[in-house]
């Protein structure tokens, strides 16, 4: 008992986040291709390029850590559903030690075509549910990065009957969309590395994009 209470005392805590970096999406095999997924798909695309390994903490959250533009940064993939994000938003900021408005939360947007790229800081939820659940247990104040998949079709227009958008957003893109959702994602990781190293506001006027193979918005 003695020895263990020792260990405990002499553990050094580790070096808080910088940066916390949450791609939203939903857990498990079944989900790992669909739309809804974006936002880890990103997350996974940073891990790659520094060579993390996300390892599960808790209940909520799968963690790992590395460094961009000299700055520690945690990388986060919800083990919740998109629906409960803020579940797995607290137990990250609570283990890596960022401050919110330091949190960069990715996911897929509706209302941008597919392969848009926007960078903004704070706002609402917008209608999405991942958001609703974050600004729900903590605040509004964290940065965001869209990734466009548009809206699906009925009837040649786009819709927003739920049953319909909750069968796209959850369906796997193929051929062609799928090419371009996977290089807006690697825009999508080029511009959360852009915010660590310059600040939102420079990333958006680099980064901020309509679609595949457009410039900067203006």
């Amino acid at each position: 008992m003695r020895l263990r209470r020792a260990l405990r005392l002499g553990r050094k805590k580790a070096e808080p986040a910088a940066w916390c970096v949450v791609g939203l999406g939903n857990p498990g095999e079944q989900y790992s291709r669909n739309r809804h997924n974006t936002g880890i798909w990103t997350v996974n695309e940073l891990a790659r390029r520094l060579g993390v390994k996300l390892k599960a903490e808790g209940r909520s959250i799968r963690i790992g850590y590395g460094e961009i533009a000299g700055e520690r940064v945690a990388l986060v993939r919800p083990r919740t559903y998109v629906n409960e994000s803020g579940r797995a938003v607290g137990q990250a900021l609570r283990a890596c030690g960022a401050e919110l408005e330091q949190t960069i939360v990715i996911y897929d947007e509706l209302d941008l075509p597919l392969g848009a790229v926007r960078l903004r800081e704070g706002g609402g939820a917008g209608g999405h549910n991942g958001l609703k659940s974050i600004i729900a247990e903590t605040a509004a104040d964290f940065l965001r990065v869209r990734i466009g998949i548009g809206r699906p079709l009925d009837g040649g227009e786009p819709t927003r009957d739920p049953d319909l958008v909750a069968d796209y957003v959850l369906a796997d893109p193929v051929g062609e969309e799928r090419a371009t959702l996977e290089e807006t994602t690697r825009h999508a990781a080029d511009a959360v590395e852009a915010i660590v190293a310059e600040g939102v506001d420079r990333a958006s006027s680099r980064f901020n994009r309509r679609g595949p193979g457009s410039g900067p918005d203006a």
